[in-house]
């Protein structure tokens, strides 16, 4: 296992995270995710450990809180040092009536982060990740009210998901101005099967320095081996049930056509071929597994050991590139030659 700096900090943390979703199956949409009770979280929260994962990632709204309570039992079930794990939630979602039971105002955040640490059975949460972008929340609110979290001791890192390029550097741009501390990751959505992530979000992070979580690295289920175009229908897969994110079947089953002879001649799942592929994307800090059984454990955490050869990225990159839109097909046109030259530059020696 692999250990990477968390953005601009100095938290390094295992290139594997496990994902808790699967944890609890309170709610109808948890439910068709997984519905893991405590032994069996126990089960995999030691195997993810003693596999060398260090990072752990929930959030308030999975199972309606169950699915935190349950990961913070494991915890102390398992005798798990507090400084030998690194614990992520995430708040926004609605977890109380009335007008004011959701978003990421201050009033809201503030009475959120209590919860989840009662929850989880901890003193501080080591990244508290706003889950989604509130469009009726100031973005200067929701830092401030971020900050005092740090100030506060409840929050050592902070973090955000599922917001845009724009909304990020407008929080970024915030924190500078206001001498606040600013996001360390963000956790989003990116696959070999739906690499959108590329176009803002990759070298806003690059130029940045925020580090990047990647949720359902295989687009859920859909990279899993179990699916391809002549028999789209697994009765045992989860997007039998829950059929999200969305992928464009066609380009799906064009990158899972690359895979297979690769996975193949290694002799490894497909699963395990395109988790490998997002941990030899640079922009990558951590890719988020999460499982409801102890073998789909193992077979994800194998990818950490399967190594592709520049032939093998370049048959998945033609199979999987992105179409070009604008302003990328400008920026080509205008700044080839600028960009030539910049690659060609080289470092004075140390």
């Amino acid at each position: 296992m692999h250990y990477n700096k968390l953005g601009r900090t100095g938290l390094f943390v295992s290139e594997m995270c496990l994902g808790t979703m699967t944890f609890g199956g309170t709610g109808d949409i948890w439910s068709k995710i997984g519905a893991l009770g405590q032994d069996e979280a126990d089960g995999l929260v030691r195997a993810a450990f003693d596999a060398g994962i260090n990072f752990l990632d929930t959030a308030d709204v999975y199972s309606n809180g169950l699915s935190e309570q349950i990961t913070g039992q494991a915890i102390r079930n398992l005798g798990i040092r507090r400084d030998e794990i690194v614990v992520a939630t995430k708040a926004f979602g609605r977890t109380g009536e009335g007008p004011n039971g959701q978003g990421n105002t201050r009033y809201h955040l503030i009475d959120a982060c209590k919860a989840s640490l009662k929850r989880l059975q901890l003193d501080h949460i080591d990244l508290y990740q706003l889950h989604g972008f509130d469009v009726a929340t100031p973005i200067e609110e929701t830092m401030r009210a971020l900050d005092t979290l740090v100030q506060h001791g409840h929050v050592r890192y902070i973090g955000v998901s599922n917001w845009a390029a724009w909304q990020i550097m407008k929080a970024l741009g915030t924190s500078e101005r206001l001498g606040l501390h600013r996001f360390a990751s963000l956790q989003a959505y990116y696959t070999i099967a739906g690499r959108d992530l590329e176009r803002e979000l990759g070298p806003m992070m690059q130029s940045e320095e925020v580090g990047l979580m990647v949720w359902s690295p295989l687009a859920g289920g859909f990279l899993s081996g179990k699916y391809d175009r002549n028999d789209e229908k697994a009765s045992d897969g989860r997007r039998s049930g829950f059929d999200f994110p969305p992928v464009e079947r066609d380009r799906g089953y064009g990158v899972i056509d690359a895979m297979r002879p690769i996975a193949a001649a290694k002799g490894v799942s497909i699963a395990q071929i395109a988790l490998a592929w997002l941990l030899h994307q640079p922009v990558v800090t951590s890719v988020i597994i999460g499982a409801k059984r102890r073998d789909q454990l193992d077979d994800n955490l194998a990818a950490a050991n399967v190594e592709l050869t520049a032939q093998d990225l370049a048959a998945l990159e033609e199979a999987s590139r992105l179409p070009v839109e604008y302003p990328g097909w400008m920026l080509n046109f205008q700044g080839g030659a600028r960009i030539e030259q910049a690659a060609k530059v080289r470092h004075p020696r140390g």
